[in-house]
């Protein structure tokens, strides 16, 4: 190397960025062993801003415009380095350029499934997968938080960050969105929008600003998607038609059963459902008897009505004709919990009087 240049790379009088990739958010300017040469030229374009280090503190920060580094233009590096040697000595520092463009078309998706509670079909799980896009709104905040010293940072590595945070402010929003669990699918805009607001409280803290957020697609699994259709086949929400739905499928299921085992559990829940058939039409007997007489019915005596837990989730209330058929069905047991108006607490199913005899009908474990 000439002394010319070496004299030529001695000092640096020209610092710019001219970015022609499309994931490049951070980019270190090579001084390498080079000092700025005072009165050099600060070149930040639209759409990026240059972040000034001195020994890895953040010092000056430049948005777009041309600068002459001189000590007017740097308040804070003129006074942490003092200038001993006079103004017009070069100096070095560690120059950051970070894009502000936005980073559109970043994909989010959970790894492993959302665990929901819902107070109908109890706990669920569901995936979700999506896009969003951001920008860096304070270079300074990114730095410190995100980038770090790297000298050159991508829009990869940065999501690789962020996807985690998204998929648990995600779940947050799931669950502020008071959205029944069947018209998730039919919601995803507002679901949307819940979740960019979510993003944004804890992204400015990285000087991050989410700027669209897309949930694309909810699943859930198959036998969730199944009970959600019968459900909404009985044109309400109501628990009560559900288990007598479930029910009577169980009475179809046991009767597919071959041998003694399925005979017995067949012929018990037939009895459950019967005696339930007997009643509604006795009662329709006595009520179309009553109207040809002319006479007015007395008062209904009180329906006595219990709570049931259910795979964990509180179902009910069910008349006593409906927790026959769920006895006969294995749905309830001599150990499951009930409850009912007055009672303190819940309670097992063969602590009730009015229970004990749901029970007598259900067959024993067979060996």
């Amino acid at each position: 190397m000439g002394l010319f240049d070496k004299l030529k790379n001695e000092f640096i009088d020209i610092i710019e960025w001219v970015d022609n990739s499309n994931d490049s958010i951070v980019w270190k300017f090579p001084r390498f062993q080079n000092e700025i040469k005072m009165g050099a030229k600060l070149t930040v374009r639209e759409s990026q801003v240059a972040v000034f280090m001195n020994e890895g503190k953040i010092a000056d920060v430049y948005q777009p415009g041309m600068y002459t580094l001189d000590t007017q233009n740097m308040p804070i590096l003129s006074t942490i380095k003092g200038w001993k040697y006079g103004f017009n000595s070069p100096f070095k520092a560690d120059i950051f350029y970070i894009s502000t463009k936005q980073f559109i078309d970043q994909k989010w998706g959970t790894k492993n499934p959302i665990t929901l509670s819902d107070p109908r079909f109890g706990f669920i799980e569901l995936r979700s997968f999506g896009s969003f896009a951001f920008r860096v709104t304070d270079g300074g905040k990114f730095i410190r938080e995100i980038a770090g010293t790297n000298e050159n940072f991508s829009t990869e590595e940065v999501a690789d960050q962020l996807r985690s945070m998204i998929v648990s402010k995600f779940t947050d929003a799931l669950g502020e969105g008071n959205i029944p669990v069947e018209k998730l699918a039919g919601n995803t805009d507002e679901l949307s929008k819940l979740g960019r607001e979510k993003l944004n409280e804890d992204f400015l803290e990285y000087g991050l600003t989410i700027t669209k957020f897309l949930v694309e697609n909810i699943s859930m699994p198959e036998e969730l998607k199944k009970e959600i259709f019968n459900y909404s086949r009985l044109h309400a929400v109501d628990m009560n038609k559900l288990a007598q739905f479930n029910a009577a499928n169980a009475i179809g299921d046991a009767a597919k059963n071959e041998g003694i085992g399925g005979m017995g559990v067949g012929m018990g829940v037939g009895m459950g459902m019967g005696n339930m058939v007997t009643n509604m039409f006795n009662n329709t007997g006595m009520n179309n008897q009553n109207q040809n007489n002319g006479s007015v019915p007395p008062p209904p005596p009180p329906v006595v009505q219990f709570h049931v837990v259910v795979n964990g989730a509180q179902a009910g209330p069910f008349s006593l004709q409906q927790l026959e058929v769920m006895a006969s069905s294995g749905q309830l047991t001599k150990a499951s919990l009930v409850w009912k108006a007055g009672m303190p607490n819940w309670l097992a199913a063969d602590t009730q009087a009015e229970l004990l005899s749901l029970f007598n009908n259900v067959p024993p474990p067979i060996g």
